[in-house]
């Protein structure tokens, strides 16, 4: 009794040092208002009221510099090249599966795992539609603080209803939900109806809504697969599941990209293209995915990890919920991963808007952050996964100790490379130690994409057991979600923006966006955050999942 009461007593420590480092961050940031993509010189000078800005004529945009084929097709190939080396290296582990059974486990993952990619390019379009302008840093931190909420307190439902009804038919909910959602935003920016007041809460709704869908889908593919892939496996599945996110940051980021370069006044496409691609995997699905392998004709194994028998009767929600909260280990992997929410999002969300404030919006990574960003999330994710199967015995604690350090030791290498430099520079001529700075960012998404599939993907199922794999994934993943929302407020707050918006809707670049001072806090926030993940990933160095078996 006395260490569940102290249990509880650390979590509410760490939640309330959460509370601190956010109103620190705060506390320490410049506000400024809107800039363009395209960064100029970095100011050092007060910059003139927003007033004087839109009273001057509008600069034209200098026009797009057209890449040669070879320029555009290098990071593709590039791409293609690291997902053939990563899959022919895959580490396997034999527990005497039939060809049978892995040839069908691969139609059920693959068909699974494509669905919540194209899910991810349903989600972060909005990042691309900020980007090209269809929205300020301001109205961005706010759509998808509180789209992160909805999707963080979504598990108190979803999780649940996905243990009930299976993940093959959750799935089917978010491909359906996401595809309509994304149709309903496309058809309010190609027509400008705001049924909800204005266009900002119009895409305030939506986006909400689109993120309630969202919610089934990390729950459902953990689900199914938990009844596909034995205790053993599941570190390398856990690299898999860094595969599934990073291509879809590929198709969310280059792929939003490719859409606005080839149609910049259609905006709509980045929304009803997804939602196209989103109708299909339904339909795939329906046809292909299956819960557990007797459904599909196979025979079920025992899985090796916190299973009980099955007696045919299903607990309790809320007894469930309530037994894996009084797990300390649950706990604890449930608020490193909402350190793990917080980081993955800064770097996400906002690593090309920082990169673009302090001259580097033209370097290789930024240029093609969606092949960049998928690289580092595959590479993370097989190291990850590798490392804990092979290395540590299938324990994970080890693994997100191992990533935090390198995500913590990237956050600090940046300081000193800012505080050296000199505030004037021409970003035609950005210093050399400026440049790295980019694949510093690279490497950090790499780490913490590794800790976020190694533990919402792999120890949940290990630690909630294939019948309430839904409740623990929903769990840890409503803990992921809240450090989202909590980056989100932060930075789309107090991050400059990067346009001014004047009384006619026309917009001017922002200056402030150009003041290298003013995009510190960025990599300020995430230290004590990575430092608080580091300590209790430590705490989980020995944990494992223990089979449990019937009384």
């Amino acid at each position: 009794m006395r260490s569940s009461f102290l249990a509880r007593l650390w979590i509410l420590s760490v939640l309330i040092s959460f509370g601190l480092i956010g109103i620190a961050a705060t506390a320490n940031a410049q506000p400024a208002a809107g800039g363009s993509n395209a960064p100029a010189v970095v100011a050092t000078t007060a910059p003139a009221s927003p007033a004087a800005l839109c009273a001057a004529p509008k600069a034209k945009s200098p026009p797009p510099v057209d890449q040669p084929m070879w320029e555009k097709l290098t990071p593709i190939a590039l791409l293609l090249v690291v997902i053939g080396l990563v899959i022919s290296r895959l580490p396997r582990v034999e527990l005497g599966h039939s060809v049978e059974f892995r040839r069908r486990r691969l139609i059920n993952w693959l068909v699974l795992g494509l669905t919540y990619s194209f899910l991810y390019m349903a989600r972060y379009n909005l990042n691309q539609f900020k980007y090209v302008g269809g929205l300020t840093e301001g109205q961005f931190g706010t759509i998808f603080g509180w789209g992160s909420a909805v999707y963080g307190l979504a598990f108190l439902l979803n999780g649940p209803l996905t243990d009930r009804w299976g993940g093959r038919t959750t799935i089917l909910i978010a491909a359906g939900g996401a595809a309509l959602t994304n149709l309903l935003m496309g058809y309010m920016i190609a027509t400008g109806a705001s049924p909800f007041g204005t266009p900002f809460r119009t895409m305030l709704v939506l986006y909400g809504a689109n993120m309630y869908f969202q919610s089934f889908g990390a729950v459902s593919i953990v689900k199914v697969n938990g009844s596909w892939f034995h205790l053993r496996e599941r570190g390398t599945f856990g690299g898999i599941f860094g595969i599934l996110i990073s291509l879809g940051l590929f198709f969310a980021y280059d792929g939003g990209k490719l859409i606005t370069d080839a149609l910049p006044k259609n905006l709509e496409w980045l929304f009803y293209i997804p939602a196209g691609i989103l109708i299909t995997f339904f339909a795939l699905c329906w046809m292909f995915v299956r819960d557990t392998p007797a459904k599909a004709g196979l025979e079920d194994f025992d899985l090796g990890d916190a299973s009980k028998p099955d007696d045919g009767q299903p607990e309790r929600a809320l007894a469930v919920i309530w037994r894996l909260l009084s797990n300390p280990i649950i706990l604890t992997i449930a608020i490193i991963e909402l350190c793990s929410g917080f980081l993955r999002q800064a770097i996400l969300q906002w690593g090309r808007d920082f990169s673009s404030g302090i001259g580097l919006g033209h370097s290789f990574v930024i240029e093609n952050w969606g092949v960049v960003s998928c690289i580092a999330g595959i590479t993370g994710g097989m190291f990850a996964g590798a490392i804990s199967d092979h290395l540590f015995q299938s324990r994970r604690g080890p693994v997100a100790a191992v990533l935090y350090s390198l995500m913590l030791a990237g956050a600090v290498a940046i300081i000193p490379l800012l505080l050296l430099t000199d505030a004037s520079f021409d970003v035609k001529h950005v210093p050399l130690h400026l440049r790295v700075i980019p694949w510093v960012i690279a490497f950090m998404s790499m780490a913490i994409i590794g800790v976020h599939g190694m533990l919402s993907g792999t120890a949940s199922a290990d630690f909630g057991g294939r019948k309430n794999t839904g409740v623990a994934v929903g769990i840890i993943d409503g803990f992921v979600y809240a450090g989202s929302m909590l980056q989100s407020f932060i930075y789309g707050a107090y991050l400059p923006e990067k346009l001014i918006i004047c009384p006619d809707a026309s917009t001017r670049p922002n200056p402030a966006a150009r003041m290298i001072d003013n995009w510190r806090i960025w990599p300020y926030a995430m230290i004590p955050v990575a430092v608080i993940g580091y300590v209790l990933a430590l705490r989980l160095w020995n944990a494992r999942a223990k089979p449990k078996t019937g009384a």
